[in-house]
C-alpha cells in the first residue's frame, strides 16, 4: 500500500528553504537521558518568523462562545455585504488557548468559519501543532477540516494525512503516517524515517492520550515488515493511557530464551499497576506485578513475582517448590513534623533474586521509619529485620532491631559561648537461635568555636556519655569476641577535647592555594569495652574520615578511650575549571591498651598509621579520587583505593580499585583486594560501544602483577548500542564466574529493542 503525502515527501518541500522546518535535529543519543519533549516542539516564531504569539491566562478554560477572537494582522479589510473579515499578512489568531497562524484568514461572522490558507499553523492547548495548506475551522479555533495537514504532537511524534479533521478535539486523519523520526538529515534535507506506521486511518485523541489505527502497516528502514488490521497505543507523557511496555528478550545460561513484556495499566492520575509476564524456554513462566500510588504525603510501591520452579537446598537436594519475591517501599509525610519511611524485601528461598537475574544482594533489609522533625529536636524510631541469602547463613542467628530509639535536641540557648546538644538512644536486638542484646544510653555534648586573633579556628568540646547494656544467651554467639558477658554492665565516658586549624592562603601556579595544619587534642575516661556486647562497631578501621573524630568506632557499643593528639594538614589549589585537593594525618595516644584495637586496624600502639586522600578534579572531564593507609612500622601500603571517571557524557571510563592489607582474621576486617572498569565509547552519530568487569585479586599474595595466582573474575559485560530520537536497539554479553546452588556460572546474552513514543 502506498500513501501520500508521506513524511519524507514532506521533509523534500522543506529542504532549501531558509525558514526552520518543524522538524528539530536530535540531541546526541544518550541511554541513560531521555528526551526532552519540548526539544520536538517548534513555536510558530521558530517556523516562519514574525511577531510573538500573545500568551493566554488560562489555556484550561472553558471557551465560552461570547469571547471576542485577539488577532493581529498586516492589513485587514470587511466585505460589509458579505460580512467577511479578511486579515492578511502574518495573521495570528488566539482564542481560548488555541492558536492559528497564517498567511491569509477569513472570518465568516455569519457562519462562524475561519478559513486559512498559506503555511497554516494550528496550536491546542496541550502544545501539539497542525500544520496545512488550507485550513477550515470553527470560529473556536477547536474543530475543523484541513487539508495536507502535518500534526507535531507535544511529545515529538509527527502525523502526516491528505486531509483531516477536528472535532470534540480529537483528529482524524485519513491515508495517514505516524513516526516520532527524525526526517531531515543534519544538513535539513530529506531521509527516510527508521520506523513509521502507515494507515487508511489514523484518530489521534489527546484527551484519553491515545493513537488508534485502521488497516495500518509497519515499516522498518522503509520496509514494510507488519501488517495491522487495528492498533492502538498510548501517547503524552501524563501516564494517563495503559499499554504494552518496551520487551526485553534475554538468552540466559540456565533460563534458557527469555522473552519479558509488561503491560501498563492506569488506574487513576495518582495510581497504576503493571503486570509482566516472563516466558522462558528452559524454565517454567513466572508473574510479576507492582502496584504504585501516589498518595497526598507521598509514594509508595508494593509488587512481587511468583513462579513454581526447582530449586537446589543447602543439602543438594532438588525440590520443586513455589519460589517468589515481594517487594514493598514508599515515603509519607504525615505533617510538617512528621514522616514515616518503609522498606520490604522478602523472597522465598537463598538463590531465586540471583537465579532470575533480580538482584545480587546476599542480605535484604527490612524496616520501618518514624521521623519528627522539630525545630531544635530530632526524633527517629525504627524497626529492622534482615534475611540472610549465604549458604552459611542461619535464620536463628539473624538480629531484629526493635525498637531503635533515637532522639537529639539542641536548645536555642547560649551555653558559655556555645551550644548544647542533647542525644538519647536505645536499641533491643534480638534472635530466634542467638544472643539478645538491650542498650540504652544518654549524652550531653558542649561545643564552642571561636577565631583568634591571628586567624586560627579553635573548637572546644566537652562531653559526658552514660550507658546500659543487658545482654543474654552469649553462649549461642557465633563470634565470643563480640558477645561480652551475660546480665547488666555499663560505663560512664567524659571527653574534653581541643581542636586547633589555622589556613594559609595565596596565589600559586595561576590559581589560589590554601595549606591548613590542624592539631586535635582529646582526653577521654577508657570506656571498659570487655564485659559490653558489640553489635555495632565491629568493622573499625583508620581512614581520612574518622582521623579526628572523638571516637574512631563507627557505632555506640565501642569506645576508643585515653588520651591523645591528632594532627594533619590539608592543601588544596583552586585554578579556573580544575581543583588540586591533598590531606593527612596520623595520632599519638598516650596511653597503650593493647586490647582496645586489633592488630592490623592502624589504631594498634601508641602512634597510629598515616592516613589521607587526594582529589584532581577538572571541569566535569576528570574525577580522580586516591585513599590510602600506610603502616607506622614499615611503611607498607595497608590500604589503597582508587576511583576514577574520565571523559564526557558520551565517552567515558571508570576505574575502580581497592586493596586492603590489614592481616586481620576477623569478621568484616578481612584483607582484600579487587578492581573495577568500565566505560562507553560513543562513534558515529547514534552508535556506542560499552563494557563493565569486576575482579578478585585477593590471592594474588605478594607478587602484585602475578595475575595467575588468585586473579578469579566476577563478573564482565560487553555489548553495543543503538540511539536516535525514535529508535534503540542494545545488544548485551555478560558472564558471571560465580555459582551458588541453582545459581550458575556463564553467559547471559541480552537483546534490547525500543521503538520509542509507541508504547511506555
Amino acid at each position: 500500500m502506498r500513501l501520500r503525502p508521506s513524511l519524507l515527501l514532506l521533509g523534500a518541500a522543506l529542504c532549501g528553504l531558509t525558514a526552520p522546518t518543524y522538524a528539530q535535529e536530535a540531541p546526541p543519543p544518550d541511554a541513560t537521558e531521555a528526551r526532552d519533549p519540548a526539544e520536538a516542539t517548534a513555536t510558530p516564531d521558530q517556523l516562519y518568523g514574525g511577531p510573538p504569539v500573545p500568551e493566554v491566562v488560562d489555556p484550561t478554560a472553558e471557551v465560552d462562545a461570547d469571547q471576542v477572537i485577539d488577532f493581529a494582522a498586516d492589513t485587514l479589510s470587511y466585505d460589509e455585504g458579505a460580512d467577511i473579515v479578511t486579515a492578511s499578512g502574518n495573521v495570528i489568531l488566539v482564542r481560548g488557548g488555541y492558536r492559528l497562524r497564517a498567511q491569509t484568514v477569513e472570518y465568516n461572522r455569519r457562519s462562524g468559519v475561519v478559513e486559512a490558507r498559506g503555511n497554516v499553523i494550528v496550536i491546542d492547548p496541550g502544545g501539539n501543532q497542525a500544520f496545512g495548506d488550507r485550513v477550515e475551522l470553527t470560529e473556536s479555533l477547536r474543530d475543523g477540516a484541513i487539508e495536507n495537514i502535518l500534526l507535531v504532537l507535544q511529545d515529538g511524534g509527527r502525523l502526516a494525512a491528505r486531509s483531516g479533521k477536528r472535532v470534540d478535539g480529537r483528529s482524524e486523519l485519513d491515508r495517514a503516517i505516524y513516526s516520532p523520526c527524525d526526517i531531515d538529515d543534519s544538513e535539513g534535507c530529506p531521509k527516510k524515517p527508521v520506523w513509521q506506521i502507515k494507515a487508511v486511518k489514523i484518530i489521534h485523541d489527546p484527551a484519553r492520550e491515545r493513537m488508534t489505527y485502521r488497516h495500518a502497516y509497519f515499516e522498518l528502514f522503509g520496509i514494510p515488515v507488519l501488517y495491522l488490521p487495528s492498533l492502538s497505543h498510548p501517547v503524552g507523557g501524563s501516564g494517563s493511557a495503559g499499554g504494552l511496555l518496551v520487551p526485553d528478550i534475554r538468552l540466559d545460561r540456565s533460563l534458557g530464551l527469555e522473552l519479558k513484556v509488561p503491560y501498563y495499566l492506569s488506574l487513576a492520575k495518582n495510581r497504576d499497576l503493571t503486570i509482566t509476564p516472563y516466558l522462558y524456554t528452559d524454565a517454567n513462566p513466572m508473574l510479576g506485578a507492582e502496584y504504585r500510588h501516589l498518595f497526598g504525603g507521598g509514594p509508595a510501591r508494593v509488587g512481587g513475582l511468583i513462579t513454581k520452579a526447582t530449586r537446589e537446598t543447602t543439602a543438594g537436594n532438588d525440590k520443586n517448590d513455589v519460589r517468589g519475591y515481594f517487594f514493598a517501599n514508599g515515603r509519607l509525610q504525615h505533617s510538617t513534623a512528621w514522616r514515616s519511611t518503609l522498606g520490604v524485601r522478602l523472597t522465598t528461598d537463598d538463590t531465586f533474586l540471583r537465579r532470575y537475574d533480580i538482584s545480587r544482594d546476599d542480605t535484604l533489609r527490612n524496616f520501618y521509619t518514624l521521623e519528627r522533625f522539630g525545630g531544635t529536636s530530632y526524633l527517629s524510631i525504627e524497626g529492622w529485620a534482615f534475611q540472610g541469602l549465604r549458604a552459611d547463613d542461619r535464620a536463628g542467628q539473624q538480629p531484629i532491631a526493635l525498637p531503635l530509639v533515637d532522639f537529639q535536641w539542641r536548645p536555642e540557648l547560649d551555653a558559655l559561648g556555645g551550644r548544647l546538644e542533647v542525644r538519647a538512644n536505645t536499641l533491643a536486638i534480638t534472635r530466634t537461635d542467638g544472643q539478645d542484646t538491650q542498650r540504652a544510653l544518654a549524652q550531653v555534648r558542649w561545643d564552642a568555636a571561636t577565631y583568634t586573633p591571628m586567624g586560627q579556628r579553635v573548637t572546644a568540646t566537652a562531653m559526658f556519655r552514660a550507658d546500659a547494656y543487658h545482654t543474654n544467651d552469649t553462649d549461642l554467639s557465633p563470634f565470643p569476641i563480640y558477645s561480652g558477658k551475660d546480665g547488666w554492665s555499663g560505663r560512664a565516658i567524659p571527653v574534653a577535647a581541643l581542636d586547633a586549624e589555622w589556613p594559609f592562603a595565596g596565589p600559586a601556579f595561576g590559581g589560589m592555594q590554601t595549606l591548613t595544619p590542624r592539631v586535635q587534642l582529646v582526653g577521654s575516661g577508657k570506656g571498659d569495652n570487655s564485659d559490653i556486647p558489640n553489635e555495632d562497631a565491629r568493622a573499625v578501621d583508620l581512614d581520612d574520615l574518622n582521623l579526628f573524630s572523638l571516637n574512631r568506632f563507627n557505632g555506640f557499643d565501642r569506645w576508643g578511650g585515653g588520651a591523645r593528639v591528632t594532627y594533619g594538614a590539608r592543601w588544596t589549589l583552586d585554578r579556573p575549571n580544575w581543583r588540586v585537593e591533598l590531606e593527612g594525618g596520623q595520632s599519638y595516644r598516650f596511653d597503650k591498651d593493647s586490647d582496645l584495637f586489633p592488630v592490623g586496624t592502624g589504631l594498634s600502639g601508641n602512634f597510629s598509621d598515616f592516613v589521607g586522600r587526594s582529589t584532581l578534579k577538572i571541569g566535569s572531564f576528570v574525577d580522580v579520587t586516591h585513599r590510602f593507609r600506610v603502616d607506622k612500622n614499615g611503611l607498607e601500603v595497608r590500604r589503597n583505593e582508587i576511583d576514577a571517571t574520565i571523559g564526557s557524557r558520551r565517552t567515558y571510563a571508570t576505574i575502580g580499585y581497592v586493596r586492603l592489607n590489614r592481616d586481620i582474621q576477623l569478621e568484616d576486617l578481612q584483607d582484600r583486594e579487587e578492581a573495577r572498569v568500565g566505560g562507553r565509547v560513543a562513534f558515529a552519530r547514534y552508535w556506542s560501544l560499552f563494557g563493565s568487569a569486576i575482579v578478585d585479586l585477593t590471592g594474588r599474595g605478594e607478587d602484585p602483577l602475578n595475575l595467575s595466582d588468585g586473579y578469579e573474575p566476577i563478573r564482565h559485560r560487553v555489548g553495543i548500542a543503538y540511539e536516535d530520537e525514535c529508535f534503540e536497539l542494545g545488544v548485551t554479553w555478560r558472564r558471571d564466574y560465580t555459582q551458588d546452588r541453582d545459581f550458575r556460572a556463564g553467559n547471559t546474552f541480552l537483546i534490547r529493542l525500543s521503538l520509542k513514543n509507541l508504547g511506555r
